[in-house]
């Protein structure tokens, strides 16, 4: 088949009911193209589906399921692609863990979805053993025989061909306030219909090298693994470790040609603040995203200033929210001093702005709690029906036929230019290095569960980006005493950096500790 005639029909996307479509059409065209960069180790297309079919037919024999969640237990790597890839071939939905989570936090997870299998390897087997019930099927990619028969792709679409475009596609764990994380549904008409925009406003192609640099867990990286379906782009896995050391990122992205980045904005400031823009030049760069928290326009002015040829574009969307639902392209000059606008709503999606009476805010610059309807919607919380009633909610502005929409907490105003503007949360839901953290939860872990203090309230200082802990306590306890104790339980980005013994907290009018007194005074 012709180049452009494979191309074309990839343009169909109301056609397709499974995102593994996209992929088995991307193979027709570039089989013999590297698919995945893993440090020293490449991947073609031809050869990453051929894993995937294996992985899918072992899935298949073991479990003989559809529509279920499987777990996968591994870090960034060319098998985490291969076992995505395998479970969506499988008909069923993928649920990433994150392999450095306290074992507790896996826990909780794995007993609230119960996926029926966990799919990790040799290395990360014992650990997932231990934590796992003894009915979860644990499928170890490193003793798969590579003699097996692989099924063809239209053995497996045809196994398939039952399902839906509704059905899951992917669950994402996101934080819960009581301790155990929520399990967001994503489904496929929600990415068919993000892809559809985005690969024709932004002319994705097979050329397109991604600088992937988020975890397994996060919602960009499902995205990565659509445009790599979708449109043929290659995947260069940047390691966490070069977090620490962001320069060694520059230079494999110049090294690897790197034309797209779909980044969180801490590691973007830190960046800029190092001193490091400049230092490595990046001809190929052409467009770079960002979300999952505020980027401070002063740095990235810094980022503009020093790739003025590269479109920049603000995103914003919840995790209920398939990927995200408002952006902005960055094609205005925006003073240091002005927040950078999240825009206007996608296609497709429609976005309510409602004061506290729920009536609808038109007028500029007055607040509103920002609330999506639309395709983008994701099903709900797995296992989990009270949390999805109270966030899944009746239109209030329809009184004529079930209408679902998504309240995100989040308050914003609509600027001058027409567009919106993220103002703060509503509640105690923050992003914090591009993690949704619910600080009810680091508060029920450190009062309720481990029983450091009495009493205590989280703050989030925004302009240090830092989560802060006042507590009660007759004694005083040492930094590391509370992040030795906290870290057994949560992950490394949830654990406060600071903390502040008071001999009694601040109550309000009605006895409660006065959050919002903590939370404006954390940021004097």
């Amino acid at each position: 088949m012709a180049l452009s005639g494979c191309l074309n029909r990839i343009l169909y996307y109301d056609m397709k009911i499974n995102i593994i479509e996209f992929f088995i059409e991307t193979l027709a065209c570039f089989a013999s193209k590297t698919a995945v960069v893993d440090g020293e180790r490449k991947i073609t297309f031809g050869e990453l589906d051929v894993n995937a079919r294996r992985i899918a037919k072992t899935i298949i024999d073991d479990c003989e399921c559809k529509n279920c969640p499987i777990a996968l237990f591994l870090p960034k790597c060319i098998e985490a692609v291969e076992a995505d890839l395998a479970i969506t071939y499988s008909g069923n939905a993928y649920m990433n863990l994150d392999v450095k989570n306290p074992v507790e936090r896996l826990g909780n997870i794995l007993s609230l979805i119960k996926p029926v299998a966990i799919i990790t390897n040799s290395c990360f087997k014992t650990i997932i053993e231990t934590i796992a019930s003894n009915n979860v099927k644990i499928i170890n990619i490193d003793e798969i025989d590579v003699g097996k028969k692989v099924p063809s792709s239209d053995y497996l679409l045809n196994r398939i061909s039952d399902l839906i475009d509704t059905d899951p596609y992917c669950i994402i764990n996101t934080s819960g306030s009581t301790g155990t994380p929520k399990g967001v549904v994503l489904n496929h008409r929600s990415f068919i219909d993000f892809m559809a925009q985005t690969f024709r406003e932004y002319n994705f192609s097979e050329r397109d090298v991604i600088g992937s640099l988020s975890p397994v867990i996060f919602d960009i990286w499902s995205y990565e693994l659509c445009l790599l379906q979708g449109r043929g782009a290659s995947i260069v896995v940047i390691p966490d470790t070069y977090s620490a050391f962001p320069i060694k990122i520059l230079q494999l992205m110049q090294k690897q040609e790197v034309s797209y980045i779909f980044w969180v904005p801490t590691i973007m400031v830190n960046i800029a603040n190092m001193g490091l823009l400049g230092q490595v030049s990046l001809p190929s760069l052409k467009l770079c995203w960002f979300a999952g928290e505020v980027f401070p326009t002063k740095q990235f002015n810094m980022w503009r200033r020093c790739f003025p040829k590269v479109l920049f574009c603000n995103y914003y969307g919840p995790i209920e929210i398939t990927l995200d639902c408002v952006y902005y392209n960055i094609e205005r000059d925006i003073p240091d001093d002005e927040p950078l606008p999240i825009g206007r709503a996608f296609r497709n999606t429609d976005i309510l702005i409602l004061d506290e009476e729920n009536r609808k805010v038109c007028e500029p610059d007055k607040e509103g709690e920002l609330c999506v309807r639309g395709t983008s919607l994701a099903m709900g919380y797995y296992n989990n029906p009270e949390k999805t009633a109270a966030a899944f909610v009746q239109n209030p502005l329809n009184h004529s036929y079930p209408e679902i929409i998504y309240r995100t907490g989040d308050i914003v105003f609509i600027n001058g230019f027409g567009e919106i503007v993220f103002k703060g949360r509503k509640d105690s839901l923050i992003k914090h290095m591009g993690y949704r953290i619910e600080l009810g939860e680091i508060e029920h872990v450190i009062i309720n569960k481990l029983r450091l203090v009495k009493n205590g309230c989280v703050v989030y200082n925004h302009q240090r980006k830092e989560i802060t802990l006042y507590y009660e306590s007759e004694n005083e306890l040492s930094p590391a005493e509370f992040r030795k104790s906290i870290g057994n339980t949560l992950p490394k980005y949830m654990i406060p950096v600071a903390y502040n013994q008071l001999p009694e907290l601040k109550r309000n009018p009605n006895g409660k500790i006065d959050r919002l007194y903590y939370s404006k005074f954390v940021e004097e």
